[in-house]
């Protein structure tokens, strides 16, 4: 009989997290080849009226990237048999605000001021324009891509991959009612429609949409005079806007994974899972033995 429910998962430094409803698991390969595994609650953050469809999006992403971090923090004092215990509430806070920051200053505001240069080098029309977004637009994915890739040749992230390949496969297993052994486990695809990636995929072309449509359409209402005063209340409104924009990529993601017979769906995931070829690897039979064990662990009371 297939899995009557999902898991979700995340690669964390030598080892992986999966959760299930409200816990999460995170096993790890500490240096000797012991595999540990701990069992910690799920951190939510997200009120019951904010778990409608289109309220959900944006709370859930945050309080996912909350219990990423720690996870990643408890994953890396394991694997480097470090004692320096684990990030602090503000510790925490600072990270994910450092983390959050970086992350709109590369891929908001960075390909902003980008498409800005496009129209002094008269490529581009003014910020009211369609070939602006279309630059704009044709940065934002260019700079992930090439995040991407440019992260891939470090060797440590090289790793995470494999571990990252080893959850998908061991999630597909999973839902699909499969043997848990890892010679079975193997067969699965290490490509997941439901994958992360391929959420933020859909962030960057909603984004790209949504800003082409709404940016104007302000500017017609009122617009600062002053050149520098104008593209900062751009990019404010593009920031504010991103609250939206994931709570639409949220909603996407889970319908193209829950109707995946559907043609428009399957054509919606597409471009994550070919995104995916970059960001998982084929993993070994030990990772995904440690990813076993994440998921063994996160589901032994279901």
């Amino acid at each position: 009989m297939s899995a009557t429910k999902t898991v979700g998962g995340q690669a964390v430094i030598e080892g992986v997290m999966m959760r299930s409803k409200d816990k999460l698991a995170i096993a790890v390969r500490r240096p000797d080849g012991e595999i540990v595994v701990e069992l910690r609650p799920w951190f939510s953050m997200t009120p019951e009226f904010m778990k409608k469809p289109f309220l959900r999006g944006f709370p859930i992403f945050i309080e996912t990237m909350v219990n990423g971090v720690k996870a990643l923090n408890y994953s890396a004092t394991q694997a480097l048999d470090e004692d320096d215990g684990e990030l602090t509430t503000f510790h925490l806070a600072l990270t994910m605000v450092v983390a959050l920051g970086a992350a709109l200053g590369l891929f908001v505001v960075l390909p902003h001021f980008f498409s800005v240069a496009m129209k002094w080098w008269g490529y581009s029309g003014g910020v009211d324009a369609l070939s602006f977004h279309i630059w704009d637009g044709f940065f934002k994915i260019a700079m992930f891509l090439g995040y991407i890739v440019a992260i891939s040749f470090v060797p440590d992230i090289k790793r995470v991959f494999q571990y990252h390949g080893a959850e998908h496969k061991v999630i597909w297993a999973y839902e699909a009612g499969g043997e848990l052994t890892t010679c079975k486990i193997k067969e699965f695809s290490r490509l997941h429609p439901r994958c992360g990636t391929a959420f933020l995929l859909f962030v960057l072309v909603v984004s790209i949409l949504l800003f082409t449509i709404i940016v104007p359409l302000l500017l017609s209402i009122w617009s600062p005079q002053t050149f520098i005063y104008k593209h900062l209340y751009i990019v404010g409104i593009k920031l504010l806007l991103m609250a939206p924009v994931s709570a639409i990529a949220y909603e996407m993601i889970k319908a193209s994974a829950k109707h995946s017979d559907s043609t428009l769906c399957r054509a919606m995931c597409l471009p994550g899972l070919g995104m995916q070829l970059l960001t998982t690897h084929e993993p070994d039979e030990d990772q995904i033995e440690v990813a076993l064990a994440a998921l063994n662990k996160a589901t032994e009371e279901d």
